[in-house]
């Protein structure tokens, strides 16, 4: 049977998925909720996987509006600093739940990124990357002097008894790494939906001919927006947890613009429009990160945005499709050898 047409010219059915490659994924998620009973006693190796597993999760994020779509954003630091400042205001001031915050957060952060795509999607390329950035920046600078949202100095968490209804845990951190992968798992799961759904087929088309997708009949700035709330809202939620775990949030660490360009380069290196490429960046750039802040710590610092770079330049001239590309050329040469 043909796959089902929603208008003529274009139709939204992607190819089964493989049962092996269903079981091997749930296999690895297994797995990975395993690992931490192998962490008692190192603090760095589950620190290192939960972070990870977050920036995983920015990296999906940002990759629904950059990768499937095409809208290269480099101020997405704004939706994580607004999940942040949202669910710690709401608790704050109103005593709100933080998991209640969270959704709030999601809400929130998602109906900015409607408003502020109204404006900006009606620019195209560069100009597109420029307006995001300037609304970061804005928005940064408007964080920064706002006595409400505790200005340059930010806002405290106070630390309550630890327990999954507060999201707080003090001495045992492992509640953190199952929340941080379940997080991924799910976002993970919603992102294949999508690729392979009329949204994600849409999005794909507005990537490679915006012109094209508006010729069939659908509204390329609608799409765009429902992406770019996806995106959002995900991000607020990274927000929330990041607040949960540091307990302290201030402009230069939820709303700073290496956020944003680091959660941009997740994707990109990893393999952009891609469901692994975010994991397999983040698994790759942030242990880079971290193990080069324990090893050139003092006056080796910064020493991770060097390699970042080095590694972005060779990929850039080698490899522009990222990590994934490689390894499907590679896969293609085995199978071509094999033949």
């Amino acid at each position: 049977m043909s796959a089902p047409s929603v208008n003529k010219g274009l139709t939204f059915a992607g190819s089964p998925i493989k049962l092996r490659n269903i079981v091997l994924f749930f296999a690895g998620v297994g797995i990975l909720y395993l690992i931490p009973q192998f962490l008692d006693g190192k603090p760095f190796e589950l620190r290192l996987l939960t972070v990870i597993f977050l920036y995983a999760v920015m990296g999906q994020s940002w990759n629904i509006l950059g990768g499937y779509a095409g809208q290269i954003s480099i101020g997405h630091a704004m939706f994580f600093g607004l999940g942040a400042y949202t669910s710690t205001i709401a608790f704050l001031n109103f005593g709100v739940n933080p998991w209640i915050g969270g959704l709030l957060a999601v809400a929130v952060s998602a109906l900015a990124g409607v408003l502020i795509g109204i404006p900006c999607f009606r620019l195209r390329s560069h100009y597109f990357v420029i307006a995001t950035l300037v609304v970061a920046e804005s928005i940064f600078l408007i964080f920064s002097e706002w006595s409400f949202v505790g200005a340059a100095i930010g806002l405290e968490l106070p630390i309550r008894p630890s327990g999954w209804e507060n999201f707080q845990f003090h001495r045992n951190k492992i509640p953190y790494y199952y929340i941080a992968l379940t997080m991924l798992v799910v976002v993970t799961i919603f992102v294949i939906w999508m690729e392979r759904s009329k949204i994600g087929f849409v999005l794909k088309g507005i990537r490679d001919d915006e012109d094209a997708v508006r010729s069939l009949g659908f509204s390329p700035l609608r799409y765009k927006l429902i992406a770019m709330a996806f995106s959002a809202g995900i991000l607020g939620f990274c927000g929330t947890f990041y607040a949960q775990y540091v307990l302290l949030i201030e402009p230069p660490t939820v709303l700073f613009a290496s956020i944003s360009v680091i959660v941009a380069l997740i994707p990109i290196f990893g393999g952009i429009g891609t469901v692994a490429g975010p994991i397999i960046g983040s698994v790759i750039l942030l242990t880079i990160s971290e193990y080069s802040r324990v090893h050139f710590s003092g006056s080796g610092r910064n020493v991770d945005l060097l390699i970042y770079g080095a590694l972005i330049m060779v990929f850039a001239a080698y490899c522009p499709g990222g990590v994934m590309s490689m390894i499907s050329s590679l896969r293609a040469r085995f199978r071509k050898g094999a033949v």
